[in-house]
């Protein structure tokens, strides 16, 4: 069941790629109207991304999936996709009363027209069947090994080809059994659509509960992508941009959570917040509650109680159903090219139906979610941001620049030889670790994590807002650079917590200039070393000397907190540490 839920996971962090594509296919298509600016050139951009869906999917879906990110798999992933479409229209055949009054020299382009509408319909999935072949095949033949004479061919080029055969079952398969499949696919949209509010009271309360694993995607994927039929196009989402009058039923609803509720939410943390401390967290809880409103990213903001209150988040959950309801009961339709915030809100008030009508329903929404908070906190003594204890420090309270970044989050996740893979979707880092005990929760907090889950043993997100991706490319990028990483131990070897081999303590004179860059020995309160690095407590960080790290020659030093230093040394750390502690006798023991 782990493996299963991982595999899932994996998928809804695979499927976040080729979504982030349609802000710009929503921005380009609505611009491009004559009642903005009226560029034809752009909407029919827009349209082409709308229209090429499926062929998004599996590049994207590949890409994610692949252990490394790398493009053959997108690759692979393509010509999957272009096998099963083509090999699958081998079985469509045009019945006789289609071809019935058009020309003989007609025939094949009617043929071919009805063919494309025929397939049209599981564009979307093709498109991630085929992204899951080109991923799961670019991961187990990436570095296949051929004879000499054949090995041209060999490694990443042998993915495209072996995922080329096998896409060829699929097509035969989807091609014998099409109209059976869209039958399927038709009776199963239309059960959907025939549950009406209580079946987008299921969708809104299942969106909100499956965040906390990140499956939220998938479901999003079926219901904006491939629910319902409207010329033609499939799911919400599309058949919303493309003018079908019945459409965003399935986005209408987040409009008053993420523009008003949560906001809400955020302003009765500020309130029940210790007057002593509402300055200090002022910033954070307006910067995440105009990503609600702005934007519709929700996560950072309810991460700060999903934990805390599990019973207060079912209530948000429930809430959210109960938006869907009544969005619905009003004729409320609206959709968004990226989320239900007040961007997509003004691009797409042309094409919406009632949308003004958010505007009051919002409004009770801020005034329900604030009144429900702001009582649960107190009565419960959340320990929401502003009231944790005087001895807890504060989240993000220690900001590190841009460059010093990524040595930060590894050094905070257990160091390299602790990550087996770095990922990422809208907001949050999805990570594979060797041992979930080497990462330091706090210390990611310092940095700006709002909160972390684990689904199994070895998988680890960490919800840190839209920067998750560009973290997770410079920790990437860092990681290339770091020697520990380039051979990692066997996935039968024990977690991280095993100890680096033995190595020598760095020379004395190195010692002494590090002893000397962190402050003197009265600027030290505790050294332990962890696999390849030193974690050092210090007193004061101003006394901290970065430059002179950095002219040590060390690995790297990243500032976690405001009175800890990590400093990455390598197999030489544990040697290392204890010469140190050797110097500082009392001062800084160990642990």
């Amino acid at each position: 069941m782990k493996h299963i839920l991982t595999a899932l996971q994996k998928l809804g962090g695979a499927l976040m790629l080729p979504i982030a594509v349609l802000p710009a296919a929503a921005l380009l298509l609505r611009l491009g109207q004559p009642d903005l600016f009226n560029i034809h050139v752009m909407a029919a951009a827009g349209q082409a991304i709308f229209t090429n869906l499926g062929l998004l999917f599996a590049v994207g879906v590949a890409i994610g999936l692949a252990r490394d990110n790398h493009g053959a798999a997108g690759l692979a992933a393509v010509v999957s996709y272009l096998v099963i479409n083509k090999g699958a229209a081998v079985f469509v055949t045009a019945p006789a009363a289609v071809l019935s009054g058009v020309p003989a020299h007609a025939h094949a382009l009617v043929v071919a027209a009805f063919t494309q509408k025929q397939l049209a319909e599981l564009t979307v999935p093709v498109g991630i069947i085929s992204g899951l072949l080109g991923g799961a095949l670019y991961n187990r033949f990436h570095n296949f090994t051929l004879p000499s004479y054949l090995a041209f061919f060999g490694g990443r080029r042998f993915v495209p080809i072996v995922t080329g055969f096998a896409a060829l079952p699929v097509a035969i398969l989807l091609g014998a059994e099409l109209q059976h499949i869209e039958r399927g696919m038709d009776a199963l949209s239309r059960a959907v659509l025939a549950a009406g509010p209580w079946g987008l009271f299921v969708y809104g309360v299942l969106n909100r509960l499956l965040i906390v694993t990140g499956l939220h995607n998938i479901l999003n994927s079926f219901a904006w992508f491939i629910v319902g039929n409207y010329h033609g196009v499939t799911g919400d989402m599309n058949r919303f941009f493309a003018g079908d009058p019945h459409a965003g039923t399935f986005m209408a609803g987040f409009f008053p959570v993420m523009m008003f509720g949560l906001p809400a939410a955020c302003l009765a943390m500020y309130h029940t917040a210790r007057p002593e401390r509402r300055a200090a967290v002022a910033g954070l809880l307006v910067s995440i509650a105009l990503t609600s409103f702005l934007t519709g990213v929700t996560e950072p903001v309810e991460f700060t109680f999903m934990f805390l209150a599990p019973g207060l988040y079912l209530v948000h959950a429930l809430l959210t159903g109960l938006a869907f309801i009544i969005t619905n009961a009003l004729d409320v339709r609206l959709g968004f090219g990226f989320s239900a915030g007040l961007f997509d809100y003004i691009l797409n008030f042309k094409y919406a139906t009632h949308p003004l009508l958010l505007l009051p329903i919002g409004a009770v929404y801020f005034g329900l979610y604030y009144g429900i908070f702001r009582y649960v906190i107190v009565k419960f003594d959340l320990k929401t941001p502003g009231r944790e204890s005087e001895l807890q420090p504060e989240m993000a309270s220690a900001p590190v620049p841009a460059g010093e970044r990524a040595l930060a989050y590894i050094a905070a996740l257990g160091g390299a030889r602790n990550l087996e893979s770095v990922n990422a979707c809208t907001t949050r880092l999805r990570l594979t670790v060797r041992a979930q005990k080497a990462v330091n929760d706090q210390a990611l907090k310092s940095l700006g994590a709002v909160g972390m889950v684990r689904p199994s043993p070895t998988a680890l997100q960490v919800v840190i807002g839209p920067i998750a991706e560009q973290i997770a490319g410079e920790m990437r990028e860092a990681l290339q650079h770091m020697p520990a990483t380039a051979a990692p131990a066997p996935a039968a070897a024990p977690p991280a917590e095993t100890p680096v081999p033995a190595a020598p303590a760095l020379e004395a004179g190195c010692i002494e200039g590090l002893l000397a860059a962190i402050g003197g020995r009265g600027n030290v309160r505790e050294i332990v070393a962890a696999s390849s690095r030193l974690r050092i407590a210090i007193a004061d960080a101003g006394q901290v000397n970065r430059e002179a790290l950095q002219h040590l020659g060390l690995r790297g030093s990243a500032m976690v907190a405001p009175e800890c230093l990590h400093v990455i040394i390598g197999p030489a750390a544990v040697a290392t540490g204890e010469r140190l502690r050797d110097i500082l006798g009392a001062g800084a023991p160990g642990r």
